[in-house]
């Protein structure tokens, strides 16, 4: 059961979300993921056959290998401070062994460019859709789809039967399906089981799949094809965690399935039982991981993961969601996100992905990313005198005590769920009785997330304070400045991963830059309040409407998302709102899957002797303001993906 707990974190399934379909029913709202880098696919080398020297490696001292790398990425996690130093040792055991395996991986003769030709006319013969299209090298976007005709916004133009996607079900019932019946780690882990499975038909000379096989890129630019100088300039970042914990689950899933393809009788007629390389291993899994889509099984009764080919070949770019399937003619249906013209490139989006998300899982950034976020987690100590006060507030508004939140790119950069657990993380004891205790209380709740009604002109001053100091702190972690990864990124010698990882850096800095920023600009202008003795907005009955029927995320009432609460260490998924543009017979909407997010974590009692001092300052001006407290009336009450392939 440990075994299956460690090989379950690599991957991770984005959340479902709901939504409702032109008939008003509701459907499930399900992430996806083509190919595709900043707008366009990851950009990949495309090796040439030459099979090489095959190693000569006795399978005893490969056994005594896979095993040593096993043990290591099986132990506990290092401690704070070491994870580097762990990296080092994992990926020096995976050097070592991808030595003695040069020569034995599969690699297909010619040019990727090849086998497009094939890839259309086997997606014809099998009732897709190919007339509006082409598959074209788009330069530093890489390959996408090309108009070969005039398509307009919301017209029907690629639709892809199930006999053409690879999933779960497919895999249960290829070669694969006798080791997938008796392994729980496959059983739990669907994109472990598609991996395989690609690796399994990709050595088949006959699988039905390898038109759409042969055209898949032979390197990505995910983080675990980086060297290691390129994944050291990432130290310092949100994002690195996450990318160290990637290249150590992918090596220890390698380590286990070798072990497993080797010893088990139901993998006695794999044909990875006589070659299954770690840099085959790499390949499948980063090809998963940038095109896996959850779509529901024939019958619609549960979900499934599925690899969508021609589809995957279409590049992001912001927009909405205008992917879903139709159970009823049983396809995956794409209609345009806008007006082509003949010879134009067709974008698709792949959902509110975080940069980090998109470098990670993608292998790209994407420069104009309007979802762009860094992730922070804050809790309340449990050793801190009014914790159980301020627990049962959160509780009662949907929030747990130990939470993660994002720090968005654009203005205001706190949602409304930030905002409430910042001010009653901020609250004192009198405060807190407000919320607790009356007949107002439970009513007053609902306004925590609403900027329009502040607790009090002092509980402002704090929480955007604490936001200015906490932000100020966590740019002083990095090792270089804005300013200085701006002129790294002018020099011409860059690798392409090194580029993209100081972009993804700065990226990080500019967010928090804003985010202090906003947070001064806030806490200056409630300071003025204060001053001026202005009353407190009251909350009325006519301000429901301000409550419940807004757009605006700080203005909406608690709860406004599922919120678990999480041990630390830990992440948790919040639902994001997308919306489903296909025809009435499109019953699932898919958004490129997101697999993972880097965390920042932290808890009061950690930051408290960080920002105590700042909130200190503002000592007997507050005691001048004189709070208003509202009359409350009545009141009630609330985007990953799919991957970047090329």
């Amino acid at each position: 059961m440990n075994e299956l707990r460690t090989l379950l974190s690599l991957f991770r399934s984005a959340p479902h979300q709901r939504l409702c379909c032109s008939d008003g029913r509701e459907s499930l709202m399900l992430p996806s993921c083509p190919s595709s880098t900043m707008g366009k696919k990851s950009r990949v080398k495309t090796q040439k056959s030459g099979s090489g020297a095959c190693a000569v490696v006795s399978p005893k001292e490969m056994m005594n290998l896979i095993a040593e790398l096993l043990q290591k990425c099986s132990s506990a996690a290092p401690s704070a401070g070491k994870e580097w130093e762990e990296y080092i040792q994992i990926r020096g055991l995976v050097e070592k062994i991808r030595k003695k395996q040069k020569g034995l991986s599969i690699i297909f003769e010619g040019s990727r460019d090849d086998y497009f030709p094939d890839l259309m006319s086997w997606a014809q013969e099998n009732g897709a859709s190919c007339d509006g299209f082409t598959v074209a090298n788009f330069g530093t976007e890489g390959y996408g789809l090309r108009a070969t005709r005039d398509i307009k916004a919301e017209e029907l133009f690629l639709w892809i039967p199930r006999k053409m996607l690879m999933t779960v079900e497919s895999a249960q019932a290829s070669v694969l399906g006798p080791l997938y019946s008796q392994d729980r780690i496959l059983q739990a882990m669907g994109n472990v089981t598609l991996a395989l499975h690609l690796l399994c038909e990709r050595a088949n000379p006959a699988s039905s799949w390898l038109p759409y096989i042969r055209s898949l890129p032979q390197e990505y630019d995910t983080p675990l094809f980086y060297q290691q100088d390129e994944v050291q300039v990432l130290l310092g970042t949100q994002a690195v965690q996450d990318v160290l914990s990637q290249y150590k689950n992918t090596a220890r899933q390698y380590a286990y399935f070798y072990k497993l393809v080797q010893t088990h009788p139901a993998a006695s007629k794999l044909p990875l039982k006589d070659s299954f390389t770690f840099d085959d291993y790499r390949w499948a899994v980063s090809s998963v991981m940038t095109r896996q889509n959850q779509i529901p099984t024939e019958d619609g009764g549960r979900i499934t993961l599925a690899l969508i080919p021609l589809w995957d070949m279409c590049n992001h770019t912001n927009g909405l969601i205008t992917t879903g399937y139709n159970l009823e003619d049983d396809r995956c249906e794409c209609v345009a996100l806008q007006d082509y013209k003949e010879n134009e490139q067709i974008y698709i989006f792949y959902g509110t992905r975080s940069n980090a998300e998109f470098v990670i899982h993608n292998g790209f950034f994407f420069q104009d990313n309007a979802h762009d976020r860094v992730k922070i987690k804050l809790g309340v100590s449990k050793s801190e005198r009014l914790y159980a006060m301020k627990a049962e507030v959160l509780a009662r508004a949907g929030i747990p005590a130990s939470c993660i939140f994002a720090l968005h790119c654009n203005e205001p950069p706190i949602s409304a769920q930030l905002l409430a657990f910042l001010r009653v993380f901020c609250m004192t004891e009198e405060e807190l009785k407000d919320y607790l205790l009356g007949d107002s209380a439970i009513n007053k709740i609902f306004t925590l997330g609403n900027s329009e009604f502040p607790v009090s002109w002092e509980n402002e001053i704090k929480l955007w304070t604490f936001l200015e100091t906490r932000a100020a702190l966590l740019l002083k972690t990095y090792k270089t400045t804005s300013q200085e990864d701006r002129s790294m990124l002018e020099k011409p010698d860059l690798t392409l991963h090194s580029r993209v990882a100081i972009q993804l850096r700065l990226a990080e800095k500019q967010i928090l830059e804003k985010a202090s920023a906003s947070g001064r600009a806030k806490r200056l202008r409630f300071e003025k309040k204060l001053e001026e003795g202005a009353p407190l907005p009251r909350y009325e009955e006519s301000d429901i409407a301000l409550l419940e029927n807004t757009d605006a995320d700080a203005k909406l009432p608690i709860i406004l998302h599922k919120l678990e609460e999480v041990e630390e260490g830990q992440e948790i998924q919040v639902e994001e709102h997308s919306h489903l543009l296909n025809g009435e017979k499109a019953v699932y909407a898919l958004d490129m899957e997101a697999n993972g997010e880097p965390v920042q974590e932290e808890t009061e009692e950690q930051v408290s002797k960080d920002v105590n001092p700042a909130l200190d300052s503002i000592g007997s001006s507050t005691q001048k303001g004189q709070r208003q407290v509202a009359d409350l009336s009545a009141s009630r009450t609330e985007d990953d993906p799919k991957e970047n392939s090329e």
